[in-house]
């Protein structure tokens, strides 16, 4: 299959891309750096692998590189944690509907001349920010009242993006949700802002990295945001990656959306204390509650059954099993100062 990746530097897609290649995929992945700056990776110079460094916007560039593939992945995105919903509310509105209107065009002129199958939408977990079902299965986003942030309700129109373009051209589509996912390679953006924490300045949005620099660099008592309750469903890169290729290579996914992630709950709370335990274990745990984000959802819980049965897709890798992989990552590019 000969697939286009676009926001091909990006955290998911580092895992994506790989497992794609693995699979015995071609990929051209296509990404004009603005998160990150420059990245290079290790699959650059694999011989099914092809990077151009464009814009998604681009219409008449999204519809030369799309002509000859199979599928696109619409994965570009402006795209950071819970600070950035805040940060920039209009521009991850508005540069992201560009992003997707360009997209699109593409792929629907690539399948209206033949050869596309299907287009890959990357939404996310926050298009059931309003949600009261738990745990939260697919089709709840259109139930639910509309997310509330800008951020929740761009990713919801990426799904109607989707839609609207199989009612009126008859484009293939899979949705995948991935849930907060935990891995190496994510770096500071460009575009962050420093965000006090305590007396620790951070710039890394998500909550798994920031714990861990946090603690890596002796704060004592750890600051967090809120009082910890908060639930979520942190799910490894690398398990998110195989899900979503399953999802590409299965026809029993095609017009269909899936949660993508583990069936475990962990609180934040529950988290900071393991990532403590693993830095600190012979120093007692000691926190203090921060004042949350405005958009910091209480429970972010999916129900995964509709991937289990159809894909025949669960993450395995467990909470404890990530942060033994993150944690000496994150503390080699600390020290390296590349975060």
């Amino acid at each position: 299959m000969k697939v286009l990746v676009t926001g091909a530097s990006g955290f998911i897609c580092g895992y994506l891309i790989p497992e794609l290649l693995d699979a015995g995929h071609d990929v051209v992945g296509l990404d004009n750096f603005s998160k990150y700056g420059p990245t290079a990776r290790s699959y650059d110079e694999h011989p099914r692998y092809r990077l151009v460094i464009g814009d998604a916007k681009d219409v008449a560039l999204m519809r030369e590189l799309s002509a000859d593939r199979d599928q696109v992945v619409a994965a570009a995105a402006m795209i950071g944690g819970i600070s950035y919903f805040h940060q920039f509310a209009y521009d991850l509105l508005a540069e992201n509907e560009r992003i997707l209107a360009a997209t699109f065009d593409g792929a629907i002129d690539a399948f209206r001349n033949g050869r596309l199958q299907r287009i890959v939408v990357m939404s996310s977990s926050m298009v059931y920010e309003s949600s009261t079902v738990f745990p939260t299965p697919e089709g709840a986003q259109l139930t639910s009242p509309p997310p509330v942030s800008t951020y929740g309700f761009q990713k919801l129109a990426s799904e109607y993006f989707a839609r609207g373009a199989w009612e009126q051209y008859e484009l293939p589509y899979t949705i995948v949700r991935p849930f907060n996912c935990v891995g190496i390679g994510e770096r500071r953006a460009l575009r962050d802002a420093d965000v006090m924490s305590g007396n620790i300045k951070l710039a890394l949005s998500h909550v798994v990295p920031d714990l861990v620099m946090k603690v890596l660099k002796g704060q004592d008592p750890l600051h967090i945001l809120g009082d910890g309750t908060q639930v979520r469903h942190y799910t490894y890169g690398g398990d998110l990656a195989r899900g979503i290729r399953i999802a590409m290579e299965s026809p029993a996914a095609v017009n269909e959306d899936f949660n993508l992630s583990t069936a475990a709950s962990t609180t934040v709370l529950e988290l900071a204390e393991l990532i403590w335990r693993k830095i600190n274990p012979d120093r007692p745990f000691r926190y203090v509650s921060d004042p949350a984000f405005e958009h910091d959802v209480q429970l972010r819980v999916p129900d995964v059954r509709k991937a289990r049965d159809v894909l025949g897709f669960e993450a395995t890798t467990s909470l404890d099993e990530m942060l033994d992989e993150v944690i000496p990552w994150i503390e080699a590019e600390s020290e390296a100062e590349q975060i």
